[in-house]
């Protein structure tokens, strides 16, 4: 397990660029435009690596999806961080053999929870629109995402408007609240809503809505469709299902009206630790879905849990020859709990509309840190 955790400005030019290759782009989903205010493109984060910068991740669409066939690729196989007490985790040192139809009935699982999020803001306003990717975790319509995603939600004062889509091609369906974004993010990215190609390794990177209202004539499920989040990483060799809403190759009409989710069949490439001796980071090679607009995506073992939400992937060149990584479940929960002192059960546990009105409360805070930095 390689340790990714702090960059310097001692690291090299070498050694940055080598981490570059693991870390990917920070695509933000989907960038939405800074000319028409229902303009919709796709961006991405540079490879970069300042010197004493964390990186930051992100991804966006797929190939299939131009063409508006739908994209699913089924292949046959304002805090500083405490300091942080290592949480030890136990991986299973070989992934056990994994039936074919087992992971079909996790792709099926992972698809129905699969959540587009687009978020727009004003024309003028100097920044972009998003389209990135969500995944329910729990039946109470409880959706784990990106923090880069997500801080869109805290800018509703300037403007910005998100709507969480679902289906196939996407369509509105709910409107959603913030519970929780890791005000460590937010420190230490408070710019990136400035930045034209944001970079990063996904370190802290992560958010949680709740649904609050349908925007159909149809009324709020009794139940969302979910998939659990895991409490035990994956390894090396683990076969995995990816699904995303990737976007960086269509047109804003595309994003709009014919985005399709993309689905593919994987494995754990390789794993990274923002510690020492913890699995953090998932690195899963090459595939559809590393694109923009897959951020926060999910990543399900055979069992049909959540073992990762995708945060980075490299935008350049044919999507089977990029980096895609993402963030461990296991990671998410342990840092939840490093940042507010108490487990991410307890969060998931409450009724959403008490989350809803608890983290209210934090949001004016917050969005002072980014409005610090807007233009």
């Amino acid at each position: 397990m390689k340790n990714m955790s702090r960059f310097t400005p001692y690291l090299g030019i070498v050694a940055a660029l080598a981490f570059a290759a693991f870390v990917g782009v920070f695509t933000d989903s989907m960038i939405i435009s800074r000319t028409p205010a229902r303009d919709i493109l796709a961006t991405s984060s540079t490879l970069s690596v300042p010197p004493g910068f964390t990186l930051l991740p992100i991804t966006l669409p797929s190939l299939e999806s131009r063409t508006g066939v739908p994209a699913v690729v089924l292949p046959s196989s304002a805090v500083e961080p405490a300091p942080k007490e290592e949480v030890p985790v136990t991986p299973i040192l070989e992934s056990a053999p994994v039936s074919a139809a087992a992971l079909d009935a996790a792709a099926s699982a992972l698809r129905g929870a699969l959540v587009n999020i687009i978020c727009y803001v004003p024309a003028g306003s100097g920044l972009r629109s998003t389209s990135g990717s969500g995944t329910f975790i729990d039946p109470k319509g409880i959706i784990l995402t990106n923090a880069h995603i997500a801080q869109y939600f805290l800018l509703a004062d300037h403007g910005a408007s998100c709507t969480i889509r679902t289906g196939s091609p996407a369509a509105d369906s709910y409107e959603a609240a913030l519970i929780y974004l890791s005000p460590v993010w937010l420190e230490k990215n408070a710019s990136v809503l400035t930045q034209s190609a944001p970079s990063g390794t996904g370190e802290y990177d992560f958010a949680y809505l709740a649904v609050t209202k349908s925007v159909t004539r149809n009324a709020l499920p009794a139940s969302f469709p979910s998939v659990p989040l895991a409490t035990i990483p994956p390894v090396a060799g683990t076969p995995v299902v990816i699904a995303t809403y990737g976007a960086q190759f269509l047109e804003s009409s595309q994003v709009r009206f014919s985005l399709f989710p993309t689905v593919v069949f994987g494995s754990v490439k390789d794993v990274f630790t923002f510690a020492r001796n913890t699995i953090d980071v998932l690195a899963l090679g090459g595939s559809a879905a590393a694109q923009e607009g897959s951020s926060g995506g999910g990543v399900a073992d055979s069992s049909g849990a959540l073992v990762g939400t995708i945060t980075t992937s490299t935008i350049e060149g044919a999507t089977d020859t990029r980096s895609l990584s993402a963030i461990t479940a296991s990671y998410i929960r342990a840092e939840y709990a490093n940042e507010t002192g108490r487990a991410l059960d307890l969060l998931l546990a409450e009724p959403t509309a008490i989350a809803v009105a608890d983290f209210a409360t934090k949001i004016p805070a917050l969005e002072s840190i980014i409005t610090a930095h807007l233009p």
